[in-house]
């Protein structure tokens, strides 16, 4: 008898893990760097610490690595390109300060004004979800010290490549419509060719990526806003009717 309430408690344990999650009416998917988060404010900062603890040459040698490393990975990895000028200078003792400035850096305090706003705007229509790219520790880190963990309810994601990972961003979050706010028009534009009229693009043009040549290269996104803040002024149907064919002709 004991055998066989356990075997069903199990197959009910089982059956429960395997419901699918409820589809919404609309999901809103947040990039964060120089989304919800002035990176390049970041960077800056990194910048002026680095000249002021290894020097400007050795400074200058760690964003070569850097600068190769988000060209060969697509993303940003700033405790990669630390170990790799690590290897370089096994014996500098400054390293460790290095790594230290990284992982405790105030976060919250580089938001973007009226980013938490905007997440808890959206977030009266759907649910919201952080949706990066990034690597394993660094990336996650800057989404739980920046505050944006707890914003979006604890829903993050964080991909290699998110352009490549869609399957699975709609297996773990189903919707009838989604809407896209990311800084970067290539990753725009590649969502948008797969979700088509599902889904609707929204580009906040700060950052590096705001007068970049993917402006000219690839298609108008559905909404172009200058700032996050801006968001607050739209509602739910005018962000839903922006995917229409009309709103980008």
């Amino acid at each position: 008898m004991e055998t066989g309430r356990r075997t069903r408690s199990a197959q009910r344990e089982g059956m429960t893990s395997k419901v699918e999650p409820a589809r919404a009416a609309v999901v809103f998917l947040f990039d964060v760097d120089n989304t919800l988060l002035d990176n390049d404010r970041v960077i800056v900062d990194l910048r002026r610490y680095l000249a002021q603890e290894l020097g400007d040459e050795r400074a200058l040698h760690y964003f070569e690595i850097f600068e190769s490393l988000r060209t060969q990975l697509g993303y940003a990895d700033y405790l990669g390109a630390l170990q790799a000028y690590r290897i370089r200078y096994p014996r500098d003792p400054h390293v460790l300060a290095v790594s230290s400035f990284l992982v405790n850096y105030p976060f919250a305090n580089r938001l973007f004004p009226g980013s938490l706003d905007v997440l808890e705007h959206a977030g009266r229509f759907g649910p919201t979800v952080i949706l990066s790219d990034g690597d394993v520790v660094f990336q996650p880190r800057k989404v739980e010290r920046s505050g944006l963990f707890e914003a979006v309810g604890r829903r993050v994601l964080i991909y290699i490549h998110k352009e490549h990972e869609l399957e699975d961003v709609e297996r773990r979050f189903p919707a009838e419509h989604y809407v896209l706010v990311d800084d970067k028009l290539r990753i725009l534009t590649a969502v948008k060719q797969r979700w088509g009229r599902r889904l609707t693009t929204v580009l906040p043009r700060q950052g590096h990526y705001a007068t970049g040549p993917d402006l000219q290269q690839y298609p108008r996104p559905d909404l172009t806003i200058e700032r996050i803040g801006q968001l607050l002024d739209y509602d739910l149907p005018e962000l839903l009717t922006a995917a229409e064919p009309h709103s980008t002709s």
